[in-house]
């Protein structure tokens, strides 16, 4: 195998060359815990402290590293258990010897001897065990210390920091070089949760090796703390690579944090992109108070991993981290040493830049905006910001900025009044806290090198600094060139030497080709990180020598993309409009005509402002020739009309320019509705949803009904209502959609909340006029005990409001009792039940029957409306209905609740109700007498199972047993798995995604609704104002009883974790076609078959709560529901998502799998994941001993009494790998089965007849 072009060549190793040439022959093994091996010790306080620290005043137990100096027998006895194991390298126990983690000890003077020593007995270990043939390793542990560079550890302060860099870089130095007295081959910092830390240990670990002529391979290894695939301090693994890539490390790999199983996606992200070696060292799964080690995984369970991982080409390196021991790494040898080591990829030639995502470019991307708005010199507004100290408001900016599309920010603090040095540490400190702005990569700008410097210990990512020049000579240019390079940063070199700016072509082809072959030979700076500016200056300024500055630039670009390879062009793009300062319509042309050529001719980023850049095509005609006569220095303008016009380009440009004058500003919105009386102007914007005048309106009627003495509840009488009965009128003759309607309710909720303080002063005259607004009625709704689902309770909500309607919306779980006594306490006239699942529909019978028993409602007889998913016009009128003599009316959805409720509020509400009772009388007796599903008995059902060969069929093993949690699970992965159908459906808006946006109906509003959806996905996922929480197990499980699923905790099947009792299909089915139970898809017991199964359960919601309230104190319901819809599609999107996993590769029977979206929502896979509630499993009870195994809430969901999950953006279920295995309709069953059931579970039939209800014949 041909070694890797990113390592240091093997000949520059004056160490550990021999580790480097064997990693290209075979895959080599790390050894294992150093702390798991100590903990089975069971040492004591006394013989951690030994006589040298008996008396020392601080508990020391605990602290590993101590062990090196007072039992180096367990220590050295560990590290061969290890080597005798199979390990080629062994790490030294220093894992947190360095002088910060030492102080909690109060031990930092002993890092230095402890480095020393641990390396010593290491190397003793390697020596007793080497060979000629097979030499062993001693890998210097770094580790990640204690506190961290990039995290605040103060909620209140996000610009706190308990460590500086250099503190980190002065352990570190110490640490490493007592590792190389102590006789290391080569370095290892590991278990990186935060990679500015991990930055400040290189740059010691390149300082030590400039100091002492040494150089060792380096290895490093991330710790992906969760699901999201990031490490503690948000970076993405490419993020995370791309900024520690310029140690050029013999290998990058992951350790700790995840067991194997989990980390492999994130291990074949990093195989692909990393062109070294990859090193794998997992944990022995999850933590396992129970388990000797710790940890749950066996030897066998981790090496068959790690063997998956070597037999797919992912790793060179193979080890365990917490909870393996000798006998893990033992059974790693045996799997993984006879494979064929990963194939090292060639990796294309790009700029790798980093924020907490990565970005990558190179000749052939798009243009890249760097925002310009968060640099004193350039904003006036950010400057003030800076210097009043209002850094919450910088911060503001800078999100702006990327909101606006920049993808780099630059962030210059060089201002006379401002400590430039600490401005820019205390601003980059606090944007790092906002992931919204963190994830795009930092450009430090600056004219003073101390800023720059100190701005560099502050970014975790890969930055670029702006900008180092040959102005002071080369060897300062070379000192900070190096510096850039140690720090991990791309650069701007400026085309200025010691004579000055280049301001001709000549000069900036000479300055920036001697500066790029001093830093490519000299300094060995990859081409692709050096980003020239040859200089944007002013054009049009009168002066004729500047006439062909934009020229010469777009010239240098040329030039520089053709002679200097894979170097990349910036320049600051506002210099070149500066003459036009003030009229930035003028500016902004010009922008974008310079641009369109420097562009075409190889530019590949600018800083500007992002929210201000035209596009070329839409330019006036006339202005973009005259800007191009000027950007282009015609000879021949094409902006000349007359050939009698003597004046010059530039002057013709300033002369148009007064015919374009503006801020800037593209978007300029038809504002002549605004001229209408105030009247129709609030009608207006109720109609379009448009709350941009909505206060300003509300308090000029205000004002006009008080002057005229009228009170401020005429306002929600009068204009108000109208506009909303305008509203109310156009859904319901078609011609308005709920989309459109939610937002008008939003523009109403407004206007009504101006007004709430003058109407609150006026409360007793309200009340002698005759109390509130005259709604048409009031309504208490709420979704009952048990169901916490309310999209569509809330939809109906504000589109009852929209009819005149007062509603109280009660919220979710409310127990009968409390709907009840608010509907008394608030006089309504109508009660409503929401509810989702089945369990819902009894307690809606019982709110029915409890209604019946109070005279209050009963002689009364308040209406009771039916809504929700799984209640229906049948249901209510066989189930419901019957217990209450009042009238209960089934509502299909929010379209027809408006209807629904002015009928029961009208003055034909008598006839309607009688219309109604016919109806449902006929439901009735039409169910009564309506033919009675074939039902043949469950023996008879039982025989005509499907067939399935279990003798000569053998079960797939998943990849490990037992649970593993998915913890901030990556929203953007989910993002890619959303079925949108659903999505429209919230908005009773029919039709399959993507051709409901074609539609002739509703086509025009499912885009605009489609368009807000994802505009607020967006935000929601920069913004991370969601939590994606999961958690998944498999265990053996086995068929019993016929129909019942047994699940055990392992292999032995001696203990069984629950049963869960299945439902068979009884209906007649015609020849070739079986009566199914999920069981049947399960090896039965007896066949000594060994099956599987799995669950699980996964959440979008978590954190939900805070965000809604958030809308609703703003009055925007249409924001509330389309937040929370969107949460229940990333729920679902989870489900999907980790299903594909579940098939690919946790268990694995599916491997080839490469389904588009479109095929995965029509389920053309392999196995199924049914839910409980579902048509195959229609109870739910089985849910609660489903969530008792999974611990489900380990990741914050859990179970209501009637079984409903919460969050409600939550989903779970099981999972089948059998290919037989298919979704069905368990559909009517009969007497006999649940008497069997009964039997079976031990549960009484009267238990079974309420949970199985909806299924009973």
């Amino acid at each position: 195998m041909s070694y890797p072009n990113l390592p240091y060549p093997v000949e520059s190793y004056t160490r550990g060359a021999a580790f480097a040439r064997a990693l290209g022959e075979r895959i080599l093994v790390l050894d294992g815990a150093m702390g798991t091996m100590v903990q089975q010790l069971k040492l004591t306080e006394a013989d951690f402290r030994g006589e040298r620290f008996k008396y020392h005043v601080k508990d020391v137990k605990g602290n590993n590293e101590l062990l090196s100096i007072v039992r180096p027998d367990a220590i050295q006895t560990i590290h061969e258990q290890y080597l005798q194991a199979g390990a080629d390298l062994v790490e030294t126990n220093t894992f947190g010897a360095t002088t910060i983690a030492q102080g909690d000890y109060d031990l930092p003077e002993l890092a230095y001897e402890m480095n020393l020593v641990s390396a010593r007995l290491a190397r003793q270990a390697c020596d007793k065990f080497s060979t000629p043939e097979r030499p062993r390793f001693v890998a210097g542990a770094l580790g990640p210390q204690p506190k961290t560079a990039s995290i605040s550890p103060d909620v209140n302060d996000p610009g706190a920091r308990n460590v500086t860099f250099d503190e980190l870089r002065d352990a570190y130095t110490e640490q490493v070089k007592a590792l190389l007295e102590g006789g290391v081959d080569l370095l290892l910092v590991e278990t990186i949760f935060d990679t500015l830390n991990a930055k400040a240990a290189i740059f010691a670990i390149e300082q030590v090796f400039a100091e002492t002529g040494e150089r060792l391979p380096v290895m490093i290894s991330g710790t992906v703390t969760d699901a999201s695939g990031r490490i503690l301090s948000g970076q993405t693994v490419e993020a995370f690579w791309n900024s520690v890539r310029h140690a050029r490390p013999i290998t990058i790999g992951l350790n700790c944090a995840l067991g194997a199983a989990l980390m492999r996606p994130y291990i074949a992200e990093l195989a692909k992109i990393s062109d070294t070696y990859v090193c794998v060292y997992p944990n022995a799964g999850l933590p396992n108070p129970m388990s000797d080690t710790g940890f749950d995984e066996s030897p066998a369970d981790t090496s068959a991993l790690l063997e998956e991982f070597a037999k797919a080409g992912l790793v060179n390196v193979a080890g365990g981290c917490c909870g393996t021991t000798p006998e893990h790494i033992e059974a790693i040898t045996q799997k993984v040493t006879t494979l064929t080591p990963r194939i090292v990829p060639e990796i294309e030639i790009r700029t790798r830049l980093s924020g907490l995502e990565a970005l990558n470019f190179d000749d052939k991307s798009l243009f890249i905006n760097v925002g310009e708005r968060t640099n004193v010199t350039g904003s006036k507004m950010f400057a003030r910001l800076i210097k009043e100290g209002n850094y919450d408001q910088a911060v503001t900016v800078a999100r702006q900025q990327v909101e606006n599309g920049a993808q780099i920010i630059d962030i210059n603090m060089d201002e006379a009044m401002l400590d430039s040095l600490a401005c820019m540490q205390r601003f980059l400190n606090m944007i790092a806290s906002e992931p919204d702005i963190a994830r795009v990569p930092i450009m430090i700008d600056s004219s003073k090198w101390s800023v720059i410097e100190a701005g560099l210990k502050c970014v975790q990512g890969k930055p670029i600094v702006n900008s180092i020049s040959m102005k002071e000579g080369v060897t300062p240019f070379l000192e900070q060139a190096r510096l850039c390079r140690a720090y991990g940063a791309a650069v701007v070199v400026m085309a200025f030497d010691e004579e000055g700016q280049a301001d001709s072509l000549e000069r900036r082809q000479a300055i920036c080709k001697r500066a790029y072959d001093l830093l490519v030979t000299e300094v060995g700076f990859p081409p692709e990180d050096i980003i020239f500016d040859p200089n944007v200056f002013a054009i049009a300024t009168g002066i004729e020598e500047h006439d062909h500055y934009a020229v010469d630039f777009i010239e240098a670009t040329r030039w520089i993309r053709a002679n200097l390879p894979h170097a990349r062009i910036s320049g600051g793009v506002s210099n070149v409009s500066f003459s036009f300062r003030g009229n930035e319509l003028m500016r902004e042309a010009i922008h974008t005509v310079f641009l369109y050529y420097a562009i075409k001719e190889g530019m590949s980023m600018g800083i500007v402002n992002a929210g201000q850049l035209g596009v070329y095509a839409e330019l006036n005609p006339v202005l973009r020739d005259q800007v191009e006569d000027v950007v282009l220095d015609r000879q021949d303008p094409v902006g000349r009309k007359d050939t009698d016009d003597t004046r010059t380009s530039t002057e013709r440009l300033v002369a148009l320019s007064e015919d374009f004058k503006g801020d800037g500003s593209k978007k300029v919105e038809d504002l002549a509705w605004r001229d209408q009386t105030v009247e129709k102007r609030l009608s207006q914007a109720m109609v379009t949803g448009n709350t941009t005048f909505i206060v300003e309106d509300t308090e000029e009627i205000r004002q006009q009904i008080a002057d005229r003495g009228g009170r401020p509840i005429e306002v929600i009488e009068g204009p108000l209502m109208d506009g909303m009965n305008i509203v109310g009128d156009l859904f319901g003759e078609g011609k308005m959609f709920l989309p459109q309607v939610v937002k008008s309710a939003r523009v109403m909720k407004q206007a009504v909340a101006h007004l709430v303080p003058y109407i609150e002063e006026e409360k007793k005259l309200i009340a002698a006029g005759g109390g509130d607004v005259r709604a048409k009625g009031k309504i208490v709704i709420a979704t009952v005990k048990g169901d916490v689902h309310d999209i569509g309770k809330n939809i109906v909500t504000v589109v009852l409001q929209c009819n005149n309607f007062e509603v109280v919306n009660m919220g979710v779980m409310v127990s009968a009792a409390k709907i009840l006594a608010c509907a008394k306490e608030e006089k309504a006239d109508i009660i409503g039940l929401s509810g989702l699942i089945t369990p819902s529909l009894e307690e809606m019978t019982y709110v029915a029957s409890e209604m019946q028993r109070d005279d209050y409602f009963r002689e009364r007889k308040i209406p009771l409306m039916i809504g929700g998913a799984t209640t229906s016009r049948v249901h209510t009128a066989v189930k419901i209905a019957p217990h209450y003599d009042g009238p209960v009316i089934y509502v299909p959805d929010a379209s027809r609740a408006v209807g629904v409720a002015q009928n029961l509020v009208s003055e034909n509400a008598n006839t309607y109700l009688e219309d109604l009772s016919k109806e449902y009388d006929e439901v009735r007796r039409r169910h009564a007498s309506r033919q009675a599903t074939p039902i043949i008995p469950l023996a008879q059902a039982r025989a005509n199972k499907p067939v399935i060969d279990w003798e000569n069929e053998t079960p797939l093993r998943p990849k490990f047993l037992g649970r593993r949690l998915f913890k901030n699970f990556d929203l953007h992965e989910l993002a890619q798995h959303i079925d949108w159908t659903p999505f429209f459906q919230t908005w009773s808006l029919f039709g399959s995604y993507p051709a409901i946006l074609e539609d002739h109906v509703v086509g025009e509003q499912a885009k605009k609704v489609f368009a807000d959806g994802q505009a607020m996905l967006k935000r929601m996922i920069d913004g991370r104002w969601l939590t994606a929480n999961g958690i998944l197990a498999f265990y053996p499980a086995n068929q019993v009883n016929d129909d019942d699923i047994e699940v055990y905790r392992d292999e032995s099947r001696e203990e069984v974790l629950f049963t869960w009792r299945g439902l068979r299909q009884q209906g007649v089915k015609r020849e070739g076609v079986e009566n199914k139970c999920l069981a049947d898809f399960i090896a039965p017991r007896e066949s000594g078959v060994i099956d599987y199964i799995g669950m699980f359960a996964v959440t979008a919601g978590v954190g939900i709560e805070k965000q809604e309230q958030r809308f609703i104190d703003e009055q925007d319901d249409y924001s509330a529901i389309m937040f929370k819809s969107l949460a229940d599609r990333l729920a679902e999107a989870f489900a999907e998502a980790l299903h594909v996993r579940v098939r690919t590769d946790l268990w694995g029977y599916a491997p080839g799998e490469a389904l588009s979206i479109e095929e995965l929502i029509k389920e053309q896979y392999q196995g199924i994941r049914p839910a409980p509630g579902y048509p195959a499993c229609p109870e739910h009870v089985v849910k609660r001993d489903m969530f008792d195994v999974l611990q489900a809430q380990d990741i914050g969901i859990i179970l209501t009494e009637s079984y409903a999950m919460n969050p409600a953006a939550s989903v779970s279920g099981f999972y089948f790998s059998h290919p037989q295995s298919q979704y069905f309709n368990v559909g009517m069953i009969g007497e006999d089965q649940v008497r069997d059931y009964a039997e079976r579970s031990q549960r009484t039939e009267k238990d079974l007849n309420s949970t199985l209800a909806p299924v009973i014949a």
